[in-house]
C-alpha cells in the first residue's frame, strides 16, 4: 500500500504539472503558433517571396480551436517534462543503490538537453529547408499555365512541425539509451561497431517512416542519427574504460586488504 500511495502522489504531481502547463500554453496558443510560423517565413524569404504575406488557412470552423488544443498539449508536455521526469526518478530512487542513483542522474539531466538540441535543429534549420522545398513547387500563373500557390492548413502545418520535433527529439535520445544499456551490461562498444552497417540502413528506414515524404527531411534525419550512433560508440567506450578502471582499483584495494590481514593472522598464530 505504501508503494501505491507513493505512486498516486507522484502521478498527481505529474498530472497537475501537465494541466497547469497546458492551461498556460492554451492561453498563449496563438502567440506560440505565430512563433512556430517563423521558420515558414524564413523559407518564403529564401524562396524570394514576401515573408510578410505568409498565409495559413483552416477549412473547418473548429479546426483552429483543436489546433490550439493540440499545440497546448504538446507545449504542456514539453514544459512539464522536467517535473514528470523528476517524479519518476523520486519514485524509483529509493529502490536503487547510491552508485546507481549517481549513475542514473546525469542521464536524467542529459535527456531534456538532447531533446532541446534536436528541437532547435528542427526549428532553425530543417523546417525552413522543408518548407522551402515545398514552396519551390509553386507555379506562377501565365497564359499557358494556371497559378498554383501553397496555402497550408493550420492543422497540417502544426502536425508537420510537431512530427519533425518529435522525430528529432526522439533520435537525439540515442546516446542516452545506449549509454544506459552499456552501463548495465546489456550492450558493448564492440557490438555497436559490429552493427554499424545495420544501423545506417535502419536510420534511413526510420527517417522515411517518421518524416514527411521528401528527401530533404529524410536525409536530414538520417544523417544526424548516424552521427549520434558514432557518438554512442564513443560514449560506450568511455563507460567501459571507466568500469575497467573501477574494477582494477577494486581488485587492487582487495589485494591490499588481503595482504594487510596476512601478517596479522601470522602474528596471532
Amino acid at each position: 500500500m505504501e508503494h501505491l500511495i507513493e505512486l498516486r502522489r507522484r502521478l498527481m504531481w505529474s498530472i497537475g504539472g501537465f494541466f497547469v502547463a497546458f492551461l498556460f500554453c492554451f492561453f498563449f496558443a496563438k502567440q506560440l503558433f505565430n512563433l512556430l510560423v517563423i521558420p515558414f517565413k524564413w523559407a518564403t524569404q529564401w524562396a524570394g517571396l514576401d515573408p510578410h504575406k505568409v498565409e495559413l488557412i483552416y477549412t473547418a470552423p473548429q479546426e483552429f480551436f483543436f489546433t490550439q488544443v493540440k499545440l497546448a498539449m504538446f507545449g504542456g508536455m514539453v514544459i512539464a517534462f522536467p517535473l514528470i521526469a523528476t517524479q519518476i526518478y523520486k519514485f524509483i530512487a529509493p529502490g536503487l543503490y547510491k552508485n546507481e542513483r549517481n549513475a542514473f542522474l546525469p542521464f536524467l539531466i542529459a535527456s531534456p538537453i538532447l531533446f532541446l538540441m534536436g528541437a532547435s535543429l528542427v526549428y532553425f534549420f530543417f523546417t525552413p529547408m522543408v518548407m522551402w522545398f515545398f514552396l519551390a513547387m509553386q507555379q506562377a500563373g501565365t497564359d499557358d499555365q494556371v497559378q498554383i500557390s501553397l496555402l497550408p492548413k493550420v492543422s497540417e502545418y502544426l502536425s508537420l512541425i510537431m512530427t519533425l520535433i518529435f522525430s528529432f527529439g526522439l533520435v537525439f535520445q540515442l546516446p542516452v539509451v545506449t549509454s544506459l544499456m552499456t552501463r548495465v551490461g546489456m550492450l558493448s562498444s564492440e557490438a555497436l561497431v559490429e552493427k554499424r552497417k545495420w544501423a545506417i540502413v535502419i536510420a534511413f528506414v526510420v527517417a522515411a517512416i517518421l518524416t514527411p515524404p521528401d528527401p530533404i527531411s529524410q536525409i536530414g534525419l538520417a544523417v544526424p542519427t548516424i552521427l549520434l550512433y558514432e557518438v554512442s560508440i564513443w560514449s560506450a567506450r568511455l563507460i567501459e574504460r571507466s568500469k575497467e578502471r573501477d574494477r582494477l582499483a577494486r581488485e587492487k584495494r582487495e589485494a591490499a586488504e588481503a595482504a594487510a590481514e596476512k601478517p596479522a593472522d601470522a602474528s596471532s598464530t
